[in-house]
């Protein structure tokens, strides 16, 4: 294996430097005027070790606390250097890429580097097309973005297809790309997309651990096989010393490592969050978990205004989003919003719901799951609650970082277990991430607060079956996700109390699981109820519910036996007949897009059938070489 690059550290600058008209080289007039209009008025010591360092065409890996301003660290470099070039960079030559984990970061960052460029007149001005009637193909730039310039593009799967991406990257010739890896590596296998060595400058890892996973290293090991070597490159996270050992595999030369953290309580150890954030955990069964937060609300003084909820699974934010409110307490039960987020949700909802989060200015909850654990920084956000503890707990960190970003004060509680759980306190303490009891709020939570939660939520559940339906899946797959956890030897599936995990999602009998085959408690938990009666609020569902109870019926009305061989085979039949009419309903789909397709071929122009063509034609090219690609690549991993 290869030496691991040597990174040279370097301290937090002093306050008396971090001016920003202090940094040498020094930045553009329009930057400093953009910081000044922003509200930064002084470099955070992350940014003041870093703009220099990486603007001196060094290699940077930097790792600080969360909420310390990585994000403008990277941005004014990187548009520094791109706006200080010699030659201007050609049409569809790419200079820059900041690549980040997910859309909701890069979106983030995205929105952050378009309030800076709005300072910089060519640049706010060139995003208008290019003339393409020039027979000569040249730019045809508007008198007031003439001279060097950036544009932007953001790639993210889920709201535009790759056809519309490449066809935006055509028109404006974007010099600096702001993506999540999936998306820009299939716009780098275009030929029409270029990164040469004359043109390409920097490239950006922002949540660089997360980036170096094993999920993401087959596609980040393409796109570092697109780029030249020749370049810089930056590695940023509040935790980037957990992927130490992959680092070597960006192709870093002789990179300067930047730490900036916080020291311990009376000089002890430093802290990997910010000194502004309390850490807290609190002891409690599974069915005191809801109740206690109930009364963490209501006790916490000041009121907090915007509060991050995370469990562990897409499914538990499904079913909670119906149940969670109505265990609060009366007087705060109208006061929230809670709004859901998670990865399975439509591309263009989790933007809407993030942004109602972001722009709430009435107290909100966002319920989540660890989508919105990484980079995002939502203002005001008070309160960070983990129902359960990630099953990677590298992503501890950065949930609680939510809150306390900027110097703001917050409070981040993770719920565990009694038992073996409670180990996880000392295992967080080894990885310099210490947490402490929850003293304040001081509240009690009993037996009889448990009973009242539970009651409270089986109410809601007895409303409507499609409640009982999402409770039974989300709980499943909360169970899966326990059991996968990372720390295994202290997150135990034989160590759970069924009974009360039950309880505590206010579920009327247990699912049926492989887990639960040897235990011999009540399924049932104590509720009494008639499940033939017990129907869906939505009609159409509970007549194909009472159909599906009527053909048993019949199937075996003439005795109380279990239904024959030939019974059963008709009744897979009727099974197959619906698998039939999905397949027809999507032949119907099929030949409306075709016909919508051909009517807008119809109402097309010459010169606008010949574009469509080209791009067509194109994007062709493009799958062509990526199924090319895909077929004689032998991934062995990285080089050693």
């Amino acid at each position: 294996m290869a030496p691991e690059p040597q990174a040279a550290p370097v301290k937090a600058a002093a306050s008396s430097s971090r001016a920003w008209e202090a940094l040498t080289p020094p930045l553009a007039e329009w930057i400093l005027d953009a910081m000044s209009s922003m509200g930064f008025k002084r470099m955070t010591p992350v940014q003041a070790s870093t703009i220099p360092q990486f603007m001196k065409h060094k290699d940077v890996v930097v790792e600080a606390v969360t909420g310390s301003g990585k994000t403008l660290a990277y941005l004014i470099p990187t548009l520094e250097k791109l706006l200080r070039l010699d030659e201007e960079i050609k049409r569809h030559h790419v200079g820059a890429i900041i690549l980040s984990p997910t859309r909701e970061l890069a979106t983030q960052i995205y929105g952050v580097l378009q309030s800076i460029l709005a300072f910089h007149e060519p640049s706010s001005a060139a995003m208008k097309p290019f003339d393409e009637s020039d027979s000569a193909g040249t730019e045809k730039l508007s008198p007031s973005s003439s001279g060097p310039r950036v544009v932007a593009q953001l790639l993210v799967g889920g709201d535009t297809s790759t056809t519309q991406d490449l066809s935006h990257f055509l028109k404006y010739s974007p010099s600096l790309l702001v993506a999540t890896p999936g998306r820009l590596l299939e716009l780098l296998s275009s030929p029409l997309v270029k990164c040469p060595q004359s043109s390409f400058e920097v490239l950006v890892l922002d949540e660089a651990d997360r980036l170096l996973d094993l999920g993401f290293r087959e596609d980040l090991q393409k796109i570092l096989g697109r780029l030249p070597k020749q370049r810089r490159t930056g590695l940023f996270s509040a935790s980037v010393s957990e992927a130490v050992g992959e680092i070597v595999r960006v192709g870093l030369r002789n990179p300067v490592k930047i730490a900036v953290k916080v020291k311990g309580i009376d000089g002890g150890q430093d802290r990997r969050t910010p000194s502004s954030l309390q850490m807290s955990y609190l002891i409690a069964p599974a069915s005191h978990t809801f109740p206690a937060i109930s009364k963490i609300l209501s006790a916490l003084e000041p009121s907090p205004n915007k509060i991050i909820i995370f469990l562990s699974t897409c499914a538990a934010v499904d079913y909670f989003q119906h149940v969670l409110l109505s265990i609060l307490p009366s007087p705060n039960r109208q006061s929230f919003t809670l709004i859901p987020l998670h990865g399975k949700h439509p591309a263009k909802a989790r933007i809407k719901n993030l942004a109602a989060f972001a722009n709430s200015s009435t107290p909100s909850i966002l319920l989540t799951t660890d989508v919105a654990a990484r980079g995002l920084d939502i203002p005001q956000t008070d309160l960070v609650i983990q129902v359960d503890p990630p099953s990677d707990p590298k992503v501890f960190l950065h949930r609680c970082g939510r809150a306390g970003r900027a110097g703001r004060k917050g409070l981040s509680v993770v719920f565990l277990q009694p038992g073996r759980e409670e180990d996880y306190i000392s295992f967080l303490e080894v990885r310099k991430t210490p947490i402490t009891p929850l003293t304040r709020p001081c509240f009690d939570v009993t037996d009889e607060d448990a009973r009242a939660a539970t009651k409270a939520i089986r109410e809601i559940v007895l409303s409507d079956r499609a409640f009982n339906d999402k409770a039974k899946r989300g709980f499943v797959s909360w169970v899966r996700s326990y059991s996968k956890h990372q720390a295994s030897s202290i997150f135990r599936i034989g160590d759970l109390d069924w009974e009360d995990s039950g309880n505590a999602w206010g579920l009327l009998k247990l699912p049926k699981m492989p887990e639960l085959k040897k235990w011999e408690g009540d399924k049932a938990l104590g509720v009494d109820i008639n499940w033939n009666a017990y129907a869906y609020k939505d009609r159409k569902r509970e007549e194909v519910r009472k159909q599906a109870i009527a053909e048993r019926t019949e199937v075996s009305i003439t005795a109380d036996v279990a239904p024959s061989p030939r019974e059963k085979k008709q009744l897979k039949r009727a099974w197959s007949d619906k698998l039939d009419a999905r397949d027809e309903r999507e032949l119907r789909r099929s030949k409306k897009r075709t016909k919508r397709d051909w009517e807008k071929w119809e109402k097309m122009t010459p010169a606008e059938r010949e574009k469509q063509q080209e791009l067509e034609r194109m994007i062709d090219q493009v799958k062509a070489k990526k199924a090319e690609e895909d077929k004689l690549d032998t991934f062995e991993g990285f080089d050693d």
